[in-house]
């Protein structure tokens, strides 16, 4: 058997079902018998008995005689998976893996507010740098770098009511405490799709940060690595938005 085979059903039957759902899936309206036989490749009888075996299931609707489309007991399924998808939980692979290559602190946080809560953290004693917030932990959306990819995805108008709410105090000399450079900041992240912490929460430590998107495309949560400055290495971006992309992937989303 070559890799290629062993992907594939060795239930002929299941591997036409496979292929009826797939064919419905990618229509928006239901579809005749004709064209699903002509879309398959499978003969309009293989076709129809399989489609009511699945229609007793309620895997398949049939609106009208003779067109079908994809059944509720899908999306009855579908949010049970959704109910049980733990971000965090799809996460931790990922983040052990990426602290493997970087050899650094590497956090996962999520929204709360005005802040960002730091939900998971990987990290080894031997990276040189004092683990200052643990899981639990808190810091301002503007001075973090997942936090600045929750504001970028914010229109203009919340971005500066939370000025207005948090006076963009800042914590060291690097802080943006100016609402025209934050707004210039997240025009960047947005372009991009990453944010950085140029020693703006914490003198000494940097962060880069890419974002966690669920299965509707909604921003969940932000994967980062932080870093001694002098060690923050450019290299590492791209093994972040890849990370961040496998667990948004692991939780349904499809770009």
């Amino acid at each position: 058997m070559t890799p290629k085979d062993s992907h594939r059903p060795t239930i002929q039957v299941l591997e036409r079902s496979f292929l009826l759902l797939e064919t419905l899936a990618a229509q928006p309206e239901p579809v005749s018998l004709k064209d699903i036989s002509e879309r398959t490749g499978l003969h309009p009888s293989t076709a129809h008995r399989i489609l009511n075996d699945l229609a007793i299931g309620r895997f398949v609707d049939r609106p009208a005689a003779g067109s079908y489309r994809l059944g509720m007991r899908l999306l009855e399924l579908g949010n049970l998976v959704k109910a049980r998808l733990d971000v965090r939980e799809a996460a931790l692979g990922p983040m052990r893996e990426l602290h493997k290559v970087t050899h650094q602190p590497v956090n996962l946080s999520m929204r709360q507010g005005d802040e960002i809560v730091y939900i998971e953290r990987s990290y080894s004693e031997r990276s040189g740098m004092q683990v200052v917030r643990a899981i639990g932990g808190h810091a301002p959306l503007h001075l973090t770098s997942v936090g600045k990819l929750f504001l970028a995805h914010d229109d203009p108008a919340r971005v500066r009511a939370y000025a207005t709410r948090t006076g963009l105090t800042g914590h060291t000399r690097n802080s943006i405490t100016d609402l025209a450079r934050l707004e210039r900041e997240l025009a960047g992240v947005r372009a991009t799709g990453v944010a950085r912490d140029d020693e703006e929460l914490e003198l000494g430590v940097r962060c880069m940060a890419a974002g966690v998107h669920d299965d509707q495309g909604k921003l969940v949560a932000g994967l980062s690595v932080s870093a001694p400055a002098d060690r923050l290495e450019e290299s590492w971006l791209e093994r972040v938005k890849d990370t961040a992309s496998q667990i948004s992937l692991a939780l349904g989303y499809r770009g």
